[in-house]
């Protein structure tokens, strides 16, 4: 494998990095080329002012192989490589490469990244690496063959909620308490003379509409308000309208009495829902629009044979409510 360090996108193409991605032993919306693209060009939304992009691929003739999308940048005190797209808004990230070309990929990465200048390769901190990817294990083997300091912990919970069956055979897998809440609430929703309607947006819509609409929700919590300052939501509108166009962004509201009360966003993607963000109303507090919400995409995924939603990061009280099922995202620290 022979290595290069690029410092601008543009000096990769999005059809072959996306090409590879399908193959590799991480594939998520957050290490599509265009996300990567965006999260970089807006610094994930102001997180990182002064960061410098560090992409290392890794090619067999003309063939790649290999894809290491980091940045170095100040975080804890000194400076350290991180993968692009960390840390507080890409759920899931990791190096994009084949499980064949793995072990060798992380190897000689490492080698590559000791053999640069000092700010490139002295101290790697990930975050947001999947439980069961084999980056975990490939990072402590090689990281100690070569005698660095490694650590690894759990980050983050992500829980999920399995899904291989209809709608009845999900609810009869949680908690009986849960699923008669479930159940009474839907129920409560959908007998309530104001008239309670789920609503899957769709390509004929208007996007940027929808999209305001989206934010507009989401702002109606105090926490998500202070989180959506004006970068933020640069930063994320851009995102979602890439993922609109690439196919996998899907939308839905609960609407009452024809007025948007809940939204969810979520990304429809390998056989699988990623619960992205929400929001929902101050309004109509009394029909429990998120849960009834929650509970209406959780049914549309069984009954368009989707295998698993995917709450993504955080702990969250209601998500196990649902039925979510730990799994979690880690951190890994290596450094000469």
């Amino acid at each position: 494998m022979d290595y290069t360090l690029l410092e601008n996108f543009s000096q990769i193409q999005a059809d072959e990095w996306n090409a590879l991605l399908k193959e590799s032993v991480s594939d998520t919306p957050f290490l599509r080329y265009e996300y990567q693209k965006i999260w970089w060009e807006h610094r994930g939304g102001g997180e990182w002012q002064d960061a410098r992009l560090r992409l290392v691929v890794a090619r067999e003739g003309e063939n790649l192989v290999g894809v290491a999308p980091l940045f170095v940048a100040e975080h804890e005190g000194q400076p350290a490589l991180l993968l692009n797209g960390s840390i507080e808004i890409s759920d899931y990230l990791d190096v994009i490469v084949r499980e064949k070309d793995h072990a060798q990929f992380i190897g000689g990465l490492l080698d590559f990244l000791a053999a640069s200048p000092a700010d490139v390769g002295s101290r790697l901190d990930w975050y947001n690496l999947p439980d069961d990817s084999p980056t975990l294990a490939a990072l402590k083997i090689e990281g100690e063959k070569r005698g660095w300091t490694h650590s690894e912990e759990i980050y983050q919970p992500t829980p999920r909620i399995a899904l291989n069956g209809s709608f009845d055979d999900y609810l009869a897998k949680i908690d009986k308490k849960q699923r008669h809440e479930i159940r009474r609430k839907m129920r409560r929703a959908a007998e309530s003379d104001l008239g309670v309607r789920f609503v899957v947006a769709d390509s004929s819509s208007d996007f940027e509409a929808q999209l305001n609409d989206f934010f507009e929700l989401m702002k109606q919590d105090p926490q998500k308000e202070n989180f959506l300052h004006p970068a933020m939501r640069e930063q994320m509108a851009a995102f979602l309208r890439s993922a609109h166009e690439g196919g996998y962004l899907w939308l839905a509201f609960l609407e009452v009495g024809g007025k948007k009360t809940a939204a969810a966003l979520n990304f429809d993607y390998n056989g699988k829902f990623w619960g992205y963000n929400s929001g929902v109303s101050r309004e109509y507090m009394e029909l429990s629009p998120g849960w009834v919400l929650t509970a209406q995409v959780i049914q549309w995924c069984c009954e368009n044979g989707r295998y698993e939603f995917d709450f993504m990061r955080g702990d969250e009280e209601y998500k196990y409510r649902f039925g979510g099922v730990n799994r979690y995202v880690m951190r890994v620290r290596l450094s000469k």
